[in-house]
């Protein structure tokens, strides 16, 4: 059974090596899909260079997404300020969801029976002790903000997901499914696509290396993912976001629940023993000491 880590690039030239160097020796390909446009509708320049991979340009496939999904809808000057905030967020999704997609297309050589990742770029498996038990497999992950050891506390992500290639229907399909095993007795997951009996949960499932990246270009990301709306209510600015980080306190809050505000900067980081973190880290803490507090 070969292994195919698929997941969406932006810029994260930084996290990308660290991606390939951790999880090379377990993978076949790596497949990644960039986009020319931004999930905010704005025109983006590819910034994927294989020069800056050498070591691994074997093992990627890259693709390039130029086509925007079917079904964006038009902004009216006739609309409400709810209609068009409902249809900018609409948009957003389904161009993300389309470039995520699109990672199918990367397939074609894998078999049926051949296990698929499926990550944000940030979202690092552990696969060092991984043993795949024929479940959709979903990782639980810790989460770091702005370097390598400053930890938020008391939370964990489910990050990447997994599963055979033959069980995968589509690539948000798997995203979208519930953080958690529901009970037999559960009757609504025999129809829902999202809540599933039975899913293998790994502890200690990796690293979510979130806004790995200088407050510019922080603030560059947030104002065209796909939650840039939000973000532009927050009213944060650069000089907000800087303070933020030198402070350490947590800018979006993934622990919050979605009807919550996410840009309090209510949390602090934790910065925590570089023991937990990937062995590779360890082993080029050079190469890395501008990324760890």
């Amino acid at each position: 059974m070969n292994i195919y880590d698929c997941f969406m690039y932006f810029d994260e030239d930084l996290l990308l090596d660290l991606r390939l160097n951790i999880l090379d020796k377990y993978v076949k390909k790596f497949i990644i899909a960039e986009s020319t446009y931004l999930h905010s509708g704005k025109k983006k320049k590819l910034n994927f260079d294989y020069k800056n991979f050498e070591k691994f340009k074997d093992k990627i496939v890259y693709l390039k997404i130029d086509l925007p999904p079917d079904g964006i809808e038009s902004l009216n000057s006739s609309d409400s300020i709810e209609i068009k905030n409902k249809k900018i967020l609409d948009n957003s999704l389904k161009r993300e969801n389309h470039q995520r997609n699109s990672l199918m297309d990367g397939l074609k050589i894998a078999d049926d029976n051949d296990l698929i990742l499926s990550s944000d770029l940030d979202e690092i498996p552990n696969l060092k002790n991984f043993k795949f038990k024929n479940k959709i497999t979903l990782f639980e992950q810790n989460v770091f903000y702005y370097k390598f050891n400053l930890l938020q506390p008391n939370f964990k992500w489910i990050g990447t997901r997994a599963c055979k290639k033959k069980q995968l229907k589509e690539f948000q399909w798997l995203r979208n499914i519930k953080g958690k095993s529901y009970p037999y007795w559960r009757l609504d997951t025999l129809l829902s696509k999202k809540k599933y009996m039975n899913l293998d949960i790994v502890k200690n499932g990796g690293w979510h290396f979130t806004s790995i990246k200088k407050p510019k270009d922080i603030y560059y990301k947030l104002s065209n993912f796909m939650h840039h709306l939000e973000f532009e209510y927050s009213g944060l600015s650069l000089n907000d976001m800087e303070k933020m980080v030198a402070e350490r306190k947590i800018l979006y809050d993934h622990s919050a629940k979605q009807e919550e505000d996410k840009y309090t900067g209510s949390q602090k980081l934790k910065k925590i023993n570089n023991s937990i973190l990937p062995e590779y880290i360890l082993k080029n803490l050079e190469k890395y000491k501008d990324w760890l507090d």
